[in-house]
């Protein structure tokens, strides 16, 4: 898996040899194009359910000032870590070694984009997005992305955030959720 634009370009990174799933260069490719004209300059992300790193290093390439990772397993924390050195982009980055409700209950500031990429098997998606859309890492004018199954549809709406756009690749669906009103 390698870095498909921007500063760190062509940067192969490690996966985690546990069940992620990392997201093709395909998907990110179409993520960020339609990511482009969502976000202005100086724009902060998290990456929930980080696995690799691997949209959040990505994002850091193509911008992003800054990006806060969450994975829950040691292991990937420590994947995350090597990819961001690998890349020279740990400064503008912190590792949250913790699982995303955790983080949902302490981080105290808003995000422009959240990426959420949890395994597909993951039955509490509906649970954690609800969770999301009530704590204080999502404000008026935050992107949720959210990378889901095609088999697991997701609601139109979560409180005043609505779907913008839905695209599908094969299995894979990116659900993009902005609060009414935004662009």
């Amino acid at each position: 898996m390698r870095v498909i634009s921007g500063s760190a370009k062509g940067a192969r990174l490690k996966s985690p040899r546990s069940h992620t799933r990392p997201t093709t260069g395909m998907v990110r490719g179409a993520m960020f194009s339609i990511l482009q004209s969502m976000v202005g300059e100086d724009w902060h992300a998290i990456d929930l359910y980080a696995g690799s790193g691997a949209l959040g290093i990505e994002a850091l390439s193509r911008g992003a000032s800054r990006v806060d990772f969450v994975e829950r397993s040691a292991r990937s924390c420590d994947v995350i870590r090597d990819n961001l050195k690998k890349t020279g982009l740990q400064p503008q980055a912190s590792v949250y070694c913790c699982s995303v409700n955790r983080a949902l209950s302490f981080i105290d500031r808003a995000y422009d984009v959240v990426f959420l990429d949890p395994p597909y098997s993951d039955t509490s998606l509906g649970g954690v997005l609800d969770s999301l859309f009530e704590s204080r890492v999502v404000s008026p004018d935050s992107t949720v992305v959210v990378q889901h199954s095609t088999r697991q549809p997701l609601p139109q709406r979560y409180g005043l955030f609505a779907l913008t756009k839905s695209r599908r690749y094969g299995d894979t669906c990116l659900s993009f959720y902005r609060q009414e009103g935004e662009n």
